[in-house]
Parts: structure tokens; C-alpha cells; sequence
């Protein structure tokens, strides 16, 4: 830009056409029709910038590319010799970020604190050139203030986000100052009486905090939220593809009526905070699709911690390659669950994707012919086409009683939450032997150790026998970013003993994570599952005693062809789906190696 044009002024829409032109981003043919939106009144609505994007233009050098709101963005960062931020808002203090000015202010500027550093405090602008209120807050704060270039629409969204969550926090923290301490929720809280007090879980700043908290964990594409209270300050973290991100921290009052009126929502005792409760509520998100949450309280020293599970119906139910069931493994499992009597059993640890893969099959072998019933702790998704039960532990209806009661509904499968102890086992297993198809779930760490688990609990060798049709373990490694994962020489050493080992084609170079803005530079997005899938074969049946030998069943079911749960991860590696080092980490190593 000429010198001339560098005073204090927001950019003009004529400015940037002709910017982008000279640039060679815009082709004569479009330069027209663009400079009649300068004399129309949408350039007083919106940003220039997304005046240009809403026409859908393609950039006029190859790989002529769509000129996106996101591609504008970064070109006006390099024209106005600014840096370049792609804001995200969990790498976001609110907080501390909003502390820096007011919200008026920052609206009347359009800019947006993302950070504040002991001596820097970094704010997100879309006007380049409007920069007197950079020399009025650094003149106040005594700090440096840096100027990056950001999407003005991210920056009018985070703008009212963040300051309302906010003002909702500071209001219900003088609230919590202004009421009367009822009793003690902190092992510690002794030290504070007559400083703080109880908030209402009906205040209008918790409401708002909590509709805040469940829109974002939806948009952040959260699997689990945990508010988690702690001395001073309690955490806010979501759970986004296994890997938990501090979000917020707020006063541990603000956070206790945060935790009591989800518990009104969830239908919780509300008075109850000395024992661990379970709840479950449904809400929708933006596009007014449903969404269900599990609820479960812990009781700690500095209050009640509360986690919510989210279970949205896109992702609970999935096809199978979806999943990540795909060419043998996914005819064995076909094959599996095509028989109609018999106990099939999903196995793996906590968060290994388990419910998905039981909900998934159940819809995949559902009809109107048959009627499948389920009993589970807790219900995890409310689906029409099941008949589902939930355990209630108060009233002594326990897996097993569920089970009894079940097979008196003329049911045609069964599926049982968790196998936990003996007496489920042995219901489930009379089930099987009576002609019904039951599938259920255990922690084990592998598909052949699940038979060992049956013996231990109690379960007679005869029974598994007669009665067990397949074994799936599974676990869910982290798939590549499409945004920027690329190739890189194979480290011969990770494919080493496994390439000794199993017959696998060994290619030259293998997907890598690098990490960028789109994936928080974790080089990851999204899930899939591996898996080791254990059909029970005549010669497997032969081996299942009362001391049977494990590493013997293991050696019979690699014979039979089971492949161990690393091999499928290789599978995905191969497909550049994700890395050797994410396999490694997720996957327990086969004895052999």
C-alpha cells in the first residue's frame, strides 16, 4: 500500500479489489462485478473480506483454488506485513484475555485479546490499518501490544463468546459473594467461611454458563467435558479424540452452581454431594439435531467433580468401515454376527470405543422381524427400534435380574452392557444355550485373553464352548489431519520384527504428522478403530480347559488366522491413515515380539 494511504482507516472494499487485482488473485472478468458491490450497500454491513468470499470467486493463479474467507485472510496478513493467526479458541484464556479491555471497546475496534503474556498482550484485528487503540491499551497495560491478522468473522463470533461466558462468570462470582454459606462441600472450605457463600444453581449467569459450555463442547467436537473443582480456581477440560484440553477456569463457587444445575437438568439429587450419582439429559446443538449426555459425580476435596459423556446419534452409530472395519476383519465379524443363537463379546479398556461397535452391530442386524432388548448401565443412547433397560443398583435390578427378566420378553437378541461378575456371566451364557443371540462387553486386554477372564470369573469350559461364537478386542488410534500430513522416509526400525514376523509389504515412505492450525498442530483429527477379531473354531474349542494354557490359544489363533490388534494398526498405517507411533502407543505388542 502507498505511504499516502497508511493513516488511521479501516480498509475499503474498492481498496482490496484492487489490491487483490494488482496481485493477480482476481481475474479481469470478476473485477467488474466486484466493483459494483462497492456501490451497493453491503459493504456497509460486512468486512470487506467476506463481501469478496460470499462470491465465490476462484483465484485466478493455479491451482486456482477458491478465494475462501480463511485464503483472504492470510493473503491480507502478508499485504499488510502482519502475522497470521487461525484463532483457536480453546488455546484461548478467556479470562485473562477479556481482562484487557472492555467489551464495548474491543467491539467498537473489532479486536479481539487472544493472549496476555507478562510483557506482550497479542490482540486479533481485521482492520490492519486502524491502530490508535493499539497506543491507547499499551500506553494503559504498560505492555507491548502485538497486532495479528485473523478472520473477521471468528473475531466477531469469539468476540461476543468469550466476554458473555465472561460477564457470566464475573456476575455469578459476586453473587456467590453476596449469599450466605449453608453448609460446608470443601474438605477445605473451614478456612473460608464468611467469604463465600452458596450460588443459586438458577442464576441467570449459571444458566448462561452451562448452554455456553454445552454449544462449545459440541463445536470443539468433545467426546467428554470434566469440571473438575479445585482450592482457588476449578478446570474446564474437554476430551477431544482421547486427549483432554484445558478449556476455562473459574471461581470454585461459580463451578459448584455450574455442577448443581446440571444435575437439576440431569434429574440428579441435587442435595446429595457425599456419594457418587449418575444422571443422563438430552440436548440439542446448533442444528437442532439431538444430542444425549451421561452424567456421573465424584465426590472430592474441593467439591463435586462431574463428568458428562456425549453421545451424539451421527457418532455413536456408524457402518462398519466407518468404523474401521474393513476386508478380512470385516467379513469375519459379518460372518460372527450372522449366527442366530451364541454369545459374542466386544472387549477392550474404558474409552476404546466399545459401545459404538455394539450399537453399530445391533443397528446393522436389526429388522422389523426381530426383538432385540437390551439392559445397560446406564443407557447409553436411546434408540426406537430397541427395547432397552437400564440396571437400577437401589432397587437391586442388577445385569443378571435384567437378563432373567428379559428372556420372559420372547427377545430374539439380548445385549448386556458389561459382563462384571459371575452370575451375569452364567445368566448370559443360559441365555445363549435357550437359542438367543447375545452380544456384551468386557475389559480384557486382548481377544484370547478374554477366554481366560471367563474361566477365572467362574465360567465351566463347557459352557464357553458350547456357547462362545467370537471374541473382538479393540482400541481407537488417532487418524492423520488431511490438511497436513505428509510423506517421509519408512523408519526401518519400528517395521523391523514385524516385518520378520508377518507377511507384510514394506513400503518405501509412510504417512507423517506434522500439525497446523486445522489440527490444533497435533497432526491428528478424528478416530478409528483397530481390531482383533477371534472366531471360535473347532480346534480353539478343543483347547478351552480348566488350566488351559493361554500362549497355546494365542499360537492355535494365529494358525486360524486371527491378526493381533498391531497388525490391523499397520493396515492403517499402510493406508496413510494414521502413524507407526500412533499404533505403538495405542496397541499392546503380541507375545512374539
Amino acid at each position: 500500500m502507498d505511504k499516502d494511504n497508511q493513516h488511521d482507516h479501516p480498509i475499503e472494499l474498492g481498496e482490496i479489489i484492487k489490491a487483490l487485482f494488482s496481485d493477480g488473485l482476481i481475474k479481469s472478468t470478476d473485477l467488474d462485478r466486484l466493483i459494483l458491490k462497492t456501490r451497493s450497500q453491503e459493504r456497509f454491513k460486512f468486512h470487506p473480506l467476506v463481501v469478496i468470499a460470499n462470491q465465490n470467486l476462484q483465484c485466478a493463479k493455479p491451482p486456482h483454488k477458491q478465494l475462501t474467507l480463511e485464503t483472504l485472510t492470510v493473503w491480507l496478513a502478508k499485504w499488510s506485513n502482519l502475522p497470521y493467526e487461525r484463532i483457536d479458541p480453546l488455546k484461548i484464556d478467556a479470562a485473562s484475555a477479556t481482562s484487557v479491555m472492555s467489551y464495548a471497546y474491543a467491539e467498537r475496534n473489532k479486536v479481539l485479546p487472544l493472549a496476555v503474556n507478562k510483557d506482550e498482550v497479542i490482540v486479533a484485528t481485521a482492520e490492519p490499518y486502524v491502530t490508535h487503540w493499539q497506543h491507547e491499551i499499551a500506553h494503559i497495560l504498560n505492555k507491548k501490544i502485538t497486532r495479528v491478522i485473523a478472520n473477521p468473522i471468528d473475531i466477531s463470533r469469539y468476540l461476543v463468546e468469550f466476554y458473555s461466558v465472561s460477564k457470566s462468570v464475573l456476575g455469578a462470582t459476586n453473587d456467590s459473594k453476596k449469599t450466605t454459606p449453608n453448609e460446608i462441600t470443601n474438605l477445605e472450605q473451614m478456612l473460608e467461611l464468611g467469604k463465600k457463600g452458596q450460588l443459586d444453581a438458577n442464576d441467570q449467569h449459571v444458566i448462561s454458563i452451562v448452554d455456553w459450555l454445552l454449544q462449545f463442547a459440541f463445536e470443539q467436537r468433545a467426546s467428554d467435558i470434566h469440571i473438575e473443582p479445585r482450592r482457588e480456581q476449578g478446570n474446564i477440560r474437554f476430551r477431544i479424540d482421547g486427549v483432554l484440553h484445558l478449556v476455562y477456569q473459574m471461581p470454585t463457587p461459580v463451578m459448584a452452581a455450574v455442577v448443581s444445575r446440571i444435575k437439576i437438568l440431569g434429574r440428579m439429587d441435587l442435595a446429595e454431594k457425599r456419594r457418587p450419582l449418575d444422571g443422563r439429559l438430552k440436548t440439542k446443538n446448533q442444528d437442532g439435531s439431538e444430542i444425549e449426555l451421561r452424567l456421573a459425580t465424584l465426590p472430592t476435596a474441593f467439591g463435586e467433580k462431574l463428568v458428562m459423556r456425549i453421545f451424539d446419534p451421527e457418532i455413536l452409530v456408524k457402518n462398519f468401515n466407518d468404523l474401521g472395519l474393513i476386508d478380512d476383519d470385516l467379513d469375519s465379524w459379518e460372518s460372527i454376527i450372522k449366527q442366530t443363537n451364541g454369545i459374542i463379546l466386544v472387549t477392550g479398556p474404558t474409552g476404546s470405543g466399545k459401545t459404538t461397535t455394539l450399537y453399530s452391530t445391533l443397528k446393522h442386524i436389526s429388522s422389523p422381524d426381530l426383538n432385540i432388548c437390551t439392559v445397560e448401565d446406564p443407557i447409553e443412547m436411546v434408540e426406537p427400534e430397541f427395547n432397552q433397560m437400564q440396571v437400577q443398583s437401589n432397587i437391586d435390578l442388577n445385569f443378571s435380574d435384567g437378563i432373567r427378566a428379559l428372556l420372559r420378553q420372547d427377545p430374539d437378541i439380548i445385549m448386556v452392557g458389561e459382563i462384571r461378575d459371575q452370575e451375569t456371566a452364567e445368566m448370559a451364557i443360559q441365555a445363549a444355550l435357550t437359542g438367543h443371540l447375545v452380544l456384551s462387553t468386557l475389559h480384557t486386554n486382548d481377544a484370547t485373553s478374554t477366554l481366560t477372564r471367563l474361566l477365572d470369573i467362574g465360567i465351566q469350559p463347557y459352557l464357553i464352548s458350547s456357547t462362545l461364537l467370537g471374541i473382538l478386542a479393540q482400541r481407537l488410534i488417532r487418524t492423520l489431519c488431511p490438511h497436513c500430513k505428509t510423506e517421509a522416509p519408512l523408519d526401518q526400525e519400528l517395521w523391523g520384527t514385524l516385518r520378520q514376523q508377518w507377511d507384510i509389504a514394506t513400503p518405501e515412505t509412510t504417512s507423517i504428522a506434522n500439525g497446523c492450525l486445522e489440527c490444533r498442530n497435533t497432526g491428528y483429527s478424528g478416530r478409528v478403530g483397530i481390531y482383533e477379531i477371534l472366531p471360535m473354531t473347532p480346534a480353539l474349542r478343543k483347547l478351552i480347559q480348566s488350566h488351559c494354557d493361554i500362549e497355546k490359544i494365542r499360537h492355535q489363533a494365529l494358525l486360524d488366522g486371527m491378526q493381533p490388534l498391531r497388525i490391523s494398526g499397520l493396515k492403517k498405517v499402510l493406508a496413510g491413515q494414521s502413524t507407526l507411533e500412533e499404533v505403538f502407543r495405542v496397541s499392546p505388542p503380541f507375545k512374539s515380539e
